[in-house]
């Protein structure tokens, strides 16, 4: 039981080494900022963290930047630009909805719209298809199955 606990804690506490406590700044509203940046940038070696949870050394380079660029007075959206200017829009967790990204957010509920289209087309026609009854065999059908029966 104690060994699962451990593992247990250790496991939530990778995240927790990240970032190192020299990192942080003194202003508590610029760290904020930071903070914010760091959860919106996606680590390019680990590719599925965002760089506040990433202890890859490019993740670290990361942080020591944009906390230098957060101290140096430049706007959460100049820092974005630098490092999509430098890696591409893949850096952005949350990818922007321009350019031919547009295409790529819309297709979800494109998709789902085409297929509520169908469906409900699907569904009305079948409504309006005359509904056939069954008028059983002819005279001359049942006097035929009558024969092959009796063979």
């Amino acid at each position: 039981m104690i060994r699962l606990a451990a593992l247990f804690w250790l496991a939530l506490s990778t995240a927790a080494l990240a970032l190192d406590p020299a990192e942080m700044l003194d202003d508590p509203n610029l760290e904020a900022q930071a903070r914010e940046l760091d959860h919106a940038l996606r680590c390019v070696v680990c590719q599925s963290e965002s760089v506040a949870s990433s202890n890859a050394q490019w993740a670290v380079d990361a942080r020591r930047v944009i906390r230098e660029q957060v101290a140096s007075g430049q706007t959460n959206g100049q820092i974005t630009d630098f490092f999509v200017e430098r890696y591409g829009e893949f850096v952005l967790m949350t990818p922007r909805t321009s350019g031919s990204n547009w295409l790529l957010w819309a297709a979800g509920p494109l998709m789902f719209l085409l297929a509520a289209g169908i469906g409900f087309g699907y569904l009305r026609g079948r409504s309006r298809a005359p509904a056939t009854t069954d008028t059983g065999l002819s005279e001359d059908e049942t006097r035929r199955l009558r024969d092959i029966m009796d063979e």
